[in-house]
């Protein structure tokens, strides 16, 4: 009954909202701040400096803290211009900037990366058959069927598997059963998704932690880690944690004067879109200004944009309760959520639209 209402409420939603911000002026290119990978500085901007509206900040916090958030960020740049922290972290203490917070399915945006690496360093190719790294019988499919499962069906969503099971998140062959040809139908489905973690240690000769580890988190300085929860595989971080990631993607793949990810190719098609079924979905990332998208759980496309608030090249990591990583490249802004249930159910794009009303105010 929960979901039926969720979803009822994401139609209204989806259907109602006839606004659209106004093209985007061309991307800035204003030099971008790296904080020390090794180190708790992070250099900072005030709004007034930017000739922000300080007026309105206030009431966004306000908001932010009716609606169960636990921490809020805003990089311009690179520097902090608005950070603030609420309510208690998962161990029941005042959060800060070094309270643990879970990323949800906002965390399938680090796995993408790391296909992505792994693709680069020659160890798998997106086009190979997930089979090839899972070995036969990893779903109920017939050979062919199963053959037919690439890695990049994995990280378009489009595997062709049913996602209307009774544990969407369940891995086991058993729970991976038929439903359309490959590639030939978008839905929102945890479990082939999940299954990339197995095909990158698999590819890679070591488990999927070392390798987060080796290319991505130590060399940008992120502090977290990957834990297992039932079949799920979540990533729990400082927000900071989450900033340098997307200070990363802001900059195409490059910490400071480091090169991260070199395939730029593969970082292009990661970040626009990567079928012709729900325009707003990239390789696990959520793409802003197209034309319709798709939403978790239903199968109708709808004629509009995914934030309608925001910023047309907005692009964004988004997870179970508001979990939200946006990144706006031609105003080199970073924001992020993290925190509880902010009363919009289990798809997050409600609080994006309502925290991007409310940005706009005070954004100059």
């Amino acid at each position: 009954m929960k979901e039926i209402l969720l979803m009822l409420l994401m139609v209204c939603l989806f259907v109602s909202c006839k606004k659209q911000v106004a093209d985007e002026p061309t991307p800035q290119n204003n030099t971008l701040y790296f904080p020390p990978s090794n180190s708790d500085t992070w250099e900072s901007i005030t709004p007034q400096s930017l000739g922000w509206n300080t007026n309105e900040i206030n009431s966004l916090y306000s908001f932010l803290e009716q609606k169960n958030t636990r921490a809020f960020l805003v990089l311009k740049d690179g520097k902090i211009v608005l950070e603030k922290y609420f309510g208690n972290d998962i161990q029941n203490r005042p959060f800060t900037n070094k309270s643990l917070w879970y990323w949800a399915s906002a965390g399938k945006t680090l796995t993408a990366f790391l296909v992505g690496k792994a693709q680069e360093e020659g160890f798998l190719k997106i086009s190979d058959r997930t089979s090839q790294y899972l070995g036969r019988g990893w779903t109920r499919l017939t050979n062919q069927q199963e053959d037919a499962i690439t890695i990049r069906h994995q990280l378009t969503m489009t595997s062709g598997l049913n996602d209307n099971v009774a544990d969407r998140d369940c891995t086991r062959p058993e729970c991976l059963q038929y439903l359309a040809p490959a590639g030939s139908r978008w839905a929102y489905h945890n479990a082939p998704y999940t299954l990339l973690e197995k095909v990158v240690s698999t590819a890679t000769k070591q488990s999927f932690n070392n390798y987060f580890n080796k290319v991505l988190g130590n060399k940008i300085g992120m502090e977290g880690s990957w834990l297992s929860i039932d079949f799920n595989n979540v990533y729990f971080s400082p927000p900071r944690a989450m900033a340098r990631f997307g200070l990363l993607i802001l900059n195409k793949g490059k910490w400071d004067k480091e090169v991260i990810m070199q395939d730029q190719e593969f970082f292009t098609q990661m970040i626009n879109t990567s079928q012709n079924l729900n325009l707003s979905y990239g390789y696990l990332w959520w793409l802003n200004g197209k034309t319709s998208t798709m939403i978790p759980y239903l199968q109708t496309v709808f004629p509009r944009s995914l934030t309608q608030n925001a910023p047309m090249d907005m692009f964004a990591a988004m997870g179970k309760n508001g979990q939200l990583l946006n990144i706006v490249p031609s105003k080199n802004l970073i924001m992020i959520r993290m925190g509880e249930n902010p009363d919009v159910g289990d798809v997050p794009f409600t609080i994006q639209e309502e925290i991007w009303e409310r940005l706009n105010k005070i954004i100059k």
